[in-house]
C-alpha cells in the first residue's frame, strides 16, 4: 500500500463569518498524480495556501512525511520538500532561463549568492542546469531574457525552477492557465513526464490536462470535499456532473471525451 506523503486532516479556514474550507481532509500518496478540481469559489486556492503555509488554518492539521508542519512558514516547508508553482508567473524578467536555474540550483546546493561564479565554476550546478533545460525544452531559449519568452516557455521555466529544488511534493497551480493553444501540447507532455518519485497535486480547470494526468481526483465544492476517486468514477458521478459541471451538454461532452479519448 502506498505511503501517504502529505496529509491534510479536518482543515477549516474561516474569514470572519465565511468558511472557505470546511473540514477538508486530503491524502497525497507517494508518487501520486492527484488532481484537485472544482468550480470557481470552491476553495481550491485557499486549500493550497493552507498546505503551503501562506495561510494558517482556523483548525485542523497538516503533516508532510509524518511530521506536523501546520505551523511552519512557507520557506520551511520548501526546505522539507514541498514546492509550489503559481497560477501567475513569478519570474525574474531580466534574467535568462540559464541564469534563473543557476541561481535556484546554487541556492539549493548551499552556494547562496555565489551563483554567478558557480554557473561556470561548479560542475554540479552546470550539469543540473543542462539537465533541466533539456527536460523542459528550454535549451533553445536558455540565453534569452525571460521577458521575451513565449508564455508557454515561461510556464515550463516555472516548473523547471520547482524541480530544481528537488521536491518530494509538487503543487502545480493551473500550469496551463493563459497558455495559447499552440503552446499547450509541449507543456502537457512535460507535465506528464515529471519524475515518478515526485508526488504531484494538480489544481486545474482544464479537463483535458486533468484527465490525461490524474490517477486520482478530489472534487471540492463550497469549501467541502464532494467526492474523491479515480477519473472514471469522477466522470460518471451524477453529483459531479450536476454540481461541478452543471447540466450543459458541452461540458459533459468535454468530460466524456477526456475520459474516453
Amino acid at each position: 500500500m502506498s505511503t501517504t506523503v502529505l496529509s491534510a486532516k479536518d482543515l477549516v479556514m474561516k474569514f470572519g463569518g465565511i468558511t472557505a474550507t470546511n473540514h477538508v481532509t486530503l491524502d497525497l500518496k507517494q508518487g501520486a498524480r492527484h488532481a484537485l478540481i472544482g468550480p470557481n469559489g470552491a476553495g481550491k486556492t485557499t486549500l493550497i495556501n493552507l498546505l503551503t503555509g501562506v495561510l494558517q488554518p482556523t483548525s485542523g492539521s497538516i503533516t508532510l512525511e509524518g511530521q506536523d508542519i501546520t505551523q511552519l512558514a512557507p520557506y520551511q516547508r520548501v526546505r522539507r520538500g514541498m514546492v509550489r508553482t503559481f497560477q501567475i508567473n513569478q519570474l525574474f524578467d531580466s534574467l535568462t532561463p540559464l541564469e534563473t536555474l543557476a541561481m535556484t540550483v546554487s541556492q539549493h546546493q548551499g552556494l547562496g549568492n555565489k551563483w554567478w561564479q558557480a554557473l561556470g565554476a561548479k560542475k554540479g550546478v552546470t550539469e543540473r542546469c543542462e539537465q533541466l533545460l533539456e527536460q523542459f525544452h528550454l535549451t533553445s531559449v536558455m540565453d534569452q531574457q525571460t521577458k521575451v519568452l513565449a508564455y508557454g516557455k515561461r510556464r515550463l521555466l516555472e516548473i523547471a525552477i520547482a524541480l530544481a529544488c528537488k521536491p518530494r511534493v509538487l503543487l502545480l497551480d493551473e500550469p496551463v492557465a493563459g497558455v495559447p493553444a499552440g503552446e499547450r501540447e509541449e507543456l502537457l507532455q512535460t507535465v506528464a513526464a515529471l519524475p515518478t518519485d515526485v508526488s504531484v497535486l494538480l489544481i486545474e480547470h482544464d479537463m483535458d490536462l486533468v484527465f490525461s494526468f490524474a490517477k486520482r481526483m478530489t472534487v471540492l465544492v463550497n469549501g467541502t470535499v464532494l467526492t474523491e476517486g479515480d477519473p472514471d468514477t469522477i466522470a460518471n458521478d451524477p453529483q459531479v456532473k450536476a454540481v461541478y459541471l452543471g447540466h450543459g451538454d458541452e461540458l459533459n461532452d468535454t468530460l466524456g471525451a477526456a475520459t474516453h479519448g
